[in-house]
């Protein structure tokens, strides 16, 4: 069996490396984890590969040297692109091999996040079925309400008191709407191959027809990304709702929201994992999200504005769902991430 081809179907990045900490070889899950090409990895020394690694260059290279094994969990790994992960850190010297050793970084911020993810899905779904039933409640003696407006209205031939039952009417509208998007689809609608670019383009054609001259949208594409299945209405609806939530928190304060897509390798979402998915994400350079809402950012009826519904990331994720992918979110003071996963097919 080839050992390089089996070091490339691994998930963990896996580097030999010398007592000088040049890399003799890099497996492709160390290229995807530090951003860099085997080709270029080989060239430099391992430092000049990443901004941080949560362990001395010279505690490598002296447990080489000492052929000694090491181990480090989750150390903070940033990479030249300003990526930020979790690893743990294994070195195991190479007995047959004086001088080099096999250097492992397992990430395990995707482990976490899988967990995070599980765990949201769970509490979102016991909160819809909450909301669900609640929505059904409020179904029927909202129509009772309307429709005995509707009576009064016609008995009464004062236009001052016609406002009054109009506004009745207006309100339990207005009521209805809010319950249907609660009650928005919980089921894969029909699907067919589209490209996600065109999705986009669409968003913010409808958006920068009222944005404020002080945003700006930058695009950066990956032209190569082949069309997926997908009901382009739901995935133009998530993408709309977290675009509007990204030129909201720069209201007033003006900024950039860039739109990016790549494709990411041997991603797990949910229980399931895929060979290759779409990372659609949306980033501006506002304020950040507050702390306190980040775990519960996509549940119903949770919003930081005050003017907000609480209802758009929800319905968001919904049709992530619905998709077979996944909605991550990183903020901090100065940026706002939105990632959606989206599995390619292969065949």
């Amino acid at each position: 069996m080839d050992l390089k081809h089996l070091f490339n179907n691994l998930v963990t990045a896996v580097m030999v490396i010398d007592v000088d900490l040049r890399l003799c070889y890099a497996n492709a899950a160390a290229e995807q984890l530090l951003g860099v090409s085997s080709h270029r990895l080989t060239e430099h020394s391992l430092a000049d590969n990443f901004q941080e690694l949560g362990v001395s260059t010279q505690i490598l290279s002296n447990a080489i040297r000492d052929n000694q094994g090491l181990t480090i969990n989750t150390a903070p790994l940033v990479t030249l692109d300003n990526q930020h992960h979790t690893v743990d850190i294994t070195l195991t010297p190479l007995e047959d091999e004086q001088g080099l050793g096999l250097l492992e970084l397992r990430q395990v911020d995707q482990q976490r996040r899988i967990h995070q993810q599980l765990t949201l899905d769970a509490q979102q779904q016991a909160a819809q079925y909450l909301v669900r039933n609640l929505a059904h409640e409020i179904k029927n003696p909202l129509g009772g309400l309307r429709g005995a407006a509707q009576l009064l209205s016609r008995e009464l031939h004062d236009p001052e008191l016609n406002e009054f039952t109009d506004m009745i009417i207006e309100q339990a509208d207005r009521l209805r709407n809010l319950v249907d998007r609660l009650l928005g689809p919980q089921k894969p609608t029909q699907h067919t191959l589209q490209n996600i670019h065109e999705v986009i383009q669409k968003v913010l054609k409808l958006v920068t027809m009222a944005l404020p001259e002080n945003i700006q949208f930058k695009q950066d594409y990956d032209p190569s990304i082949p069309d997926i299945n997908m009901d382009p209405e739901q995935l133009q609806q998530a993408v709309l709702n977290i675009v509007q939530n990204a030129v909201q928190a720069l209201e007033g304060i003006g900024g950039n929201i860039t739109i990016k897509t790549r494709t990411q390798h041997q991603v797990t979402i949910g229980t399931q994992r895929h060979k290759i998915v779409i990372a659609l994400s949306i980033i501006d350079n506002g304020p950040g999200i507050k702390p306190e809402l980040m775990d519960t950012l996509f549940y119903p009826m949770v919003t930081g504005r005050a003017q907000g519904s609480g209802l758009g990331l929800s319905i968001s994720h919904n049709f992530a769902r619905l998709h077979g992918g996944r909605i991550d979110c990183d903020s901090k003071p100065g940026e706002t991430e939105f990632t959606i996963l989206l599995p390619i097919k292969t065949t």
